[in-house]
């Protein structure tokens, strides 16, 4: 499988968390200092990337400025300035802006379907087959980009967060407050659901520097894996036990088999519908990942063999789950007798409310 791009997230903010105020003029947010290392930054990536609205609103050139940051790139054997990369929806991206008439650099435009290429052949327009911010680190990777910059906006932000694609985020906090609603924040609502690290704190001219380096678990295949598995969930017939669905992978993360409740039989569980789609010597199971909205049964009425003994004889050693069973109809201890067993269990609790809006037909589910 191809690696996708380390991303790095940054951004300056207020001490209220806004990106600018709501006026036509930009708010500087950082100083001097503070933008000599967000340079050096981009010349250690191989492409930045912001937002359409990062585009129209601030006009960025996105080049590495210092001359000599550029020669040792060179001397490196890279382009002089990184890639430029925007997505947009429409397609409507001035061809006189910065961001296609500044630097001798590719710029690349993600955009669905049938989008306009209004910038004509400023930049190469990538029409994505499948939407996401996964899709646009797919063909990064498949072009040599192997470090990509985030600046931006807070919409892009959000999404990279929401969607666990950031590994890691510089977030530059100026001594200022904007305290308008109507200005931009660094991100907006939504489900986080792989922890970041606070790793390293420093003071540039008054600028208090933040680093954070995402988890290792869950990473952000874990992640697309499990929100895979809970769509399944949605395919489950009407049944007044739980809706789960299942993903089962390889080493890699490439995708060995998919189930989902009542698939085959009525009274067929997820993990039981994937694992009956191989051959129980299947020698990639003993490097296999499962994951599963809901934690593994270790009881049930409906078979001799729980889940979580399933998963344990067909020798699974690792398992990703997001919301743990609550006690419906049974205790639940499928999390702990994995434990138990040597196998590594990751529970991805920031998502487990998708899995409960599945699931509202049971008693006491509240989404």
């Amino acid at each position: 499988m191809i690696t996708r791009p380390y991303v790095l997230l940054s951004a300056a903010q207020s001490l209220d968390g806004y990106l600018d105020d709501a006026s036509d003029e930009r708010l500087v947010l950082s100083t001097e200092d503070d933008f000599a290392e967000v340079d050096r930054l981009r010349a250690e990536a191989d492409a930045i990337l912001v937002g359409a609205g990062t585009v129209r609103a601030d006009n960025p050139r996105l080049l590495v400025r210092s001359p000599e940051l550029r020669r040792a790139r060179v001397a490196e054997g890279r382009p002089e300035q990184p890639i430029k990369v925007t997505m947009t929806a429409t397609g409507d991206l001035d061809p006189e802006s910065r961001f296609f008439t500044t630097g001798d650099t590719p710029k690349l435009v993600y955009a669905r379907p049938g989008a306009k290429a209004e910038f004509g052949a400023a930049a190469t327009m990538v029409e994505l087959a499948e939407p996401g911010f996964g899709a646009v680190l797919d063909d990064l990777a498949t072009r040599g980009v192997r470090r990509l910059l985030v600046e931006g906006g807070g919409a892009v932000h959000t999404r990279f967060l929401a969607d666990g694609l950031a590994d890691e985020l510089r977030l530059a906090i100026a001594p200022v407050f904007v305290g308008d609603p109507r200005a931009p924040r660094f991100v907006g609502p939504g489900t986080f659901p792989r922890p970041m690290t606070l790793t390293d704190v420093r003071s540039l001219d008054g600028v208090a520097v933040l680093r954070y380096v995402a988890a290792t678990e869950p990473s952000s295949m874990d992640i697309q894996r499990l929100r895979e598995a809970i769509a399944l969930a949605a395919l489950c017939p009407p049944r007044a036990t739980f809706r789960v669905g299942a993903v089962l992978t390889d080493a890699e993360g490439a995708v060995l088999a998919t189930g989902h409740s009542g698939e085959g039989d009525p009274h067929n569980h997820a993990e039981q519908a994937a694992l009956a789609k191989l051959d129980p010597r299947d020698p990639r199971l003993a490097t296999a990942t499962m994951y599963s909205s809901l934690e593994p049964c270790s009881v049930r009425s409906s078979s001799p063999a729980s889940c979580t003994r399933l998963i344990l004889d067909a020798g699974i050693p690792r398992v990703v789950f997001a919301w743990r069973e609550p006690e419906i109809f049974v205790v639940c201890e499928g999390a702990e007798q994995l434990e138990a067993a040597g196998r590594r269990v990751v529970e991805v609790s920031a998502l487990a409310r998708d899995v409960m809006r599945e699931n509202t037909h049971l008693p006491g589910v509240r989404a």
